[in-house]
């Protein structure tokens, strides 16, 4: 059972920035993934990375703002989120893929989830 905390929501105003992490309990060797939900909405992709890091995926809403980076040695992964607008304002959860070699975007290709954090951007 792989144990995933993250840390690094909070409030910040449109335009600002945020990261997140994500520490996993040990060692996957799996890919790892970051999705948000919203009040009243269906939880959503948000960005995924291989475990070697050499592959990655953004949903088309966060590209070119939000950068997915990991770290193997301590088994974390880091979502850095710039240019944030209210749009943006939803949990974030972090997971654990099924597999490594490639950077999955839907749930039912995750394992393990974390508890979530809050991430709020205020107009």
């Amino acid at each position: 059972q792989v144990q995933l905390v993250e840390s690094g929501g909070g409030l910040v105003q449109a335009g600002g920035s945020l990261r997140l992490s994500c520490a996993a309990s040990g060692r996957t060797f799996r890919a790892m993934g970051w999705f948000r939900q919203a009040p009243g909405k269906e939880r959503e992709f948000v960005a995924a990375i291989s475990w070697s890091g050499g592959r990655t995926n953004y949903a088309d809403s966060v590209k070119g703002r939000f950068t997915i980076s990991i770290d193997n040695a301590k088994n974390t992964v880091y979502l850095q989120m710039n240019s944030l607008e209210p749009e943006d304002t939803a949990v974030y959860y972090c997971a654990v893929g099924r597999y490594n070699g490639w950077a999955p975007m839907t749930p039912p290709e995750y394992d393990y989830w974390g508890q979530g954090t809050q991430v709020t951007v205020s107009s």
